[in-house]
């Protein structure tokens, strides 16, 4: 009951963690990687110490391939992103880099900015489709619950909160993305696809538990207050919902510290995704349909 007393509270943690991370996106905008614009990115190891990153953009900038990002890139090399390269300019580039030192590439990737357009088009619609199916499952599920807040209700809360759950770890991977070089890739996508179906899954576990708790209360004729049904299904589910999500913290923690170079901003953006997602099932969902319970019974004119 603690957090449906003080849901005011939450609400406006809620508020600044939102307007944060719409300000990081709007400030910093999110990088977007060669999955999305199109071009030639290669990583490149050097077996002696790296050069400066200075002498490095003179020697790439004999290649007339216009504006050159040159970034570190793990502890001794160096990541090359440019307009899509042919494959005469690619290996002009390696041999200006590799004048003097031994370097080795590591992988090359060149992608077309028509192959980069359709892939955002179907990232796009990757995500609208996931969730027009589960306002539908949850719309569908919660049919026999009308009041005193209507089956659709349940689906826009769900919708608000996934909505909030994908720009929190869009904020920030703006500013990590900012900071570090890291570019929006379809790992990016990937990871906000699997928080939807995770967000999604903690959200209905409360829902369904209010749902329960107002079929039996109609059935036996028990006249409860709103406000004690939602706090009273938070109570039995919270531990659950923790349980769930320290769970899945631990198992990305690990994935972060020691798995795979590749795999590490996925990580961290699920695990920003969860934390979020875990608050927002427990903080937000649930007490937000009191506020929406009294707006559907208020006093006609």
């Amino acid at each position: 009951m603690y957090i449906v007393r003080h849901r005011a509270l939450f609400f406006l943690i809620t508020g600044v963690i939102l307007a944060s991370s719409i300000g990081s996106i709007f400030f910093f905008g999110l990088p977007l990687g060669l999955d999305f614009t199109g071009g030639s990115l290669m990583h490149v190891d050097y077996k002696s110490e790296r050069p400066a990153l200075s002498d490095i953009q003179e020697q790439v900038s004999i290649v007339p391939l216009g504006d050159v990002s040159v970034r570190a890139y793990g502890d001794n090399g160096i990541s090359i992103r440019t307009r899509t390269m042919t494959p005469a300019e690619h290996d002009a580039i390696l041999s200006a880099i590799s004048a003097g030192t031994s370097a080795t590439e590591l992988s090359y990737t060149s992608v077309g900015p028509a192959l980069g357009s359709q892939f955002t088009n179907k990232a796009l619609w990757a995500i609208f489709a996931v969730v027009l199916v589960i306002v539908l499952y949850i719309a569908f599920a919660f049919r026999k619950v009308s009041r005193p807040v209507p089956s659709w209700g349940y689906g826009l809360i769900v919708v608000a909160m996934l909505a909030i759950d994908l720009i929190v770890p869009a904020g920030f991977f703006a500013a990590y993305g900012h900071f570090t070089g890291a570019e929006v890739n379809s790992l990016f996508i990937v990871a906000l696809l699997a928080l939807l179906g995770y967000c999604v899954n903690d959200v209905i576990v409360i829902f369904d538990r209010i749902r329960e708790h107002l079929s039996k209360n109609e059935k036996i004729g028990l006249k409860e207050a709103f406000e004690d049904t939602i706090g009273k299904s938070i109570d039995e589910t919270m531990v659950r919902s923790i349980n769930t999500g320290l769970t899945v913290v631990l198992a990305l923690l690990a994935l972060i510290f020691l798995g795979a170079p590749a795999t590490r901003e996925f990580a961290l953006v699920m695990l920003v995704g969860v934390v979020a997602g875990t608050f927002s099932s427990i903080c937000r969902s649930a007490p937000l349909l009191i506020p929406i319970a009294h707006w559907f019974n208020r006093p006609k004119g």
